[in-house]
C-alpha cells in the first residue's frame, strides 16, 4: 500500500476510533488522559481504559502478523536523551492538560479554543525542534 494511502487509512481510523469513544463513553480519546487514569485506578470506568491500552499495544502486532510489513524504525538518540524527551513530553501533557490525540484529534474537531492553542504550541514546538536539529546540529 503506499505510504498516503496507509496514512489517510490510519488517519481516518483514528478519527474513526475517536468519535466511537466520545459516542460510547462520553469521553475524549486522549492517549494521556486515558492511561494516567488507569493506574491506579482513579476511576470506576478502568474497564475500558483497559481495554483501550490493549488494543494500542496488541492492534500494531495483528496488522504486523496479518500483513507480514511493520513500518522501518531507526532511533539513533541514546537513552538518556530519550528519557529526557519523555519527560519532557510528560510535563507537557500534564501542563496542558492533554496530549496530541487528545487535543489535536479530538479538540481541534470539536473547535475547543484551549485545543487550538494547544495544538498551535505543539506543532511550533515540534517545527522549532526539528529546524534547530536540522540546521544547527546537521541532520
Amino acid at each position: 500500500m503506499h505510504d498516503y494511502l496507509s496514512a489517510a487509512l490510519g488517519g481516518a481510523l483514528i478519527g474513526i476510533a475517536g468519535l466511537f469513544v466520545m459516542m460510547v463513553q462520553g469521553k475524549i480519546m486522549g492517549i494521556s488522559g486515558i492511561l494516567s487514569r488507569l493506574l491506579p485506578p482513579a476511576d470506576d470506568d478502568w474497564a475500558w481504559r483497559a481495554l483501550f491500552a490493549t488494543g494500542v499495544i496488541v492492534t500494531p502486532i495483528a496488522w504486523w502478523g496479518l500483513s507480514g510489513s511493520s513500518p522501518t524504525i531507526e532511533i539513533t538518540a541514546g537513552a538518556p536523551l530519550l528519557a529526557l524527551a519523555g519527560g519532557i513530553v510528560g510535563v507537557g501533557t500534564v501542563i496542558g492538560n492533554g496530549c496530541t490525540s487528545g487535543h489535536g484529534v479530538c479538540g481541534v474537531s470539536r473547535l475547543s479554543p484551549r485545543s487550538l492553542v494547544a495544538t498551535g504550541l505543539f506543532m511550533t514546538s515540534a517545527i522549532v525542534t526539528v529546524a534547530a536539529k536540522t540546521h544547527l546540529w546537521g541532520g
